[in-house]
């Protein structure tokens, strides 16, 4: 295990990443059980409050990113500066994720349903780092040969064939997909080869004068957020918790 994670962490240099997706999580989890505690009223935790205004954790997370990204790109990749920046930017880049919702909608719906959209960011982010840290470079330019390294041809190609991939995905609708084929392009071509989601703008272009394209891409859609909406549910509010109740309008 030792020789693996210097051969394949240290000696490439991406010990510093490792440290800063582990302190992301790491803080991330914690931040929500404190949360969690203070909403139920356990616990020794409370609200911070600075002459009557709530301070949000992403302010000191905005502190703790700039601070460690600037120490970061100062240090390098080596060397136990390096490691301390990144743990710092992993906390900062932590607290500040877990209220993207509120950076978002500029509004305190950290327990509401837009507040959901901080959870899904949050495993958006682990996802993409942790592929990253396994040795998937961006763009697929991991798989090109040693020839087409030397040749700045082939790797340019690469690069613009899976960004075309990327946007085109995007413009289907498929916005969890489009991000993960800019890792791993054949998850590109996958999203490229299903139908659009329906009201995306690829549906709108294309499928306007073909109403059989059209049902089928809202079935399709229907289907699969059938499926798999009450699993990311649940899974959502196992780590952030479930969200306050929509009161009637009027009461």
């Amino acid at each position: 295990m030792g020789h693996w994670l210097h051969r394949n962490i240290v000696e490439p240099g991406k010990l510093p990443l490792l440290l800063a997706l582990t302190a992301f999580v790491l803080t991330f989890l914690i931040t929500r059980v404190v949360t969690r505690m203070i909403r139920a009223g356990k616990g020794p935790f409370g609200n911070v409050s600075s002459g009557g205004v709530h301070i949000h954790h992403v302010v000191p997370g905005v502190v703790l990113t700039v601070i460690g990204g600037f120490g970061a790109v100062a240090s390098g990749r080596h060397g136990f500066g390096a490691g301390l920046c990144a743990v710092v930017f992993g906390m900062g880049a932590g607290l500040v994720l877990d209220e993207f919702a509120l950076i978002l909608h500029l509004d305190d719906v950290y327990w509401s349903e837009e507040g959901r959209k901080s959870v899904e960011v949050v495993v958006l982010t682990v996802a993409l780092v942790g592929l990253v840290l396994a040795g998937f470079s961006p763009f697929g330019v991991n798989d090109v040969t040693q020839g087409e390294e030397q040749g700045r041809g082939g790797v340019i190609s690469s690069v613009v064939v899976n960004f075309v991939f990327a946007m085109l995905v995007l413009l289907k609708g498929k916005t969890r997909m489009a991000i993960f084929s800019v890792i791993v392009p054949l998850v590109g071509l996958i999203g490229l080869i299903r139908l659009a989601r329906p009201g995306s703008p690829w549906a709108r272009r294309f499928y306007r004068r073909r109403p059989r394209a059209r049902a089928r891409a809202t079935l399709r859609s229907y289907r699969h957020d059938k499926r798999w909406s009450g699993p990311r549910r649940k899974f959502q509010d196992m780590i952030g918790g479930k969200p306050d109740p929509v009161r009637p309008v009027g009461r």
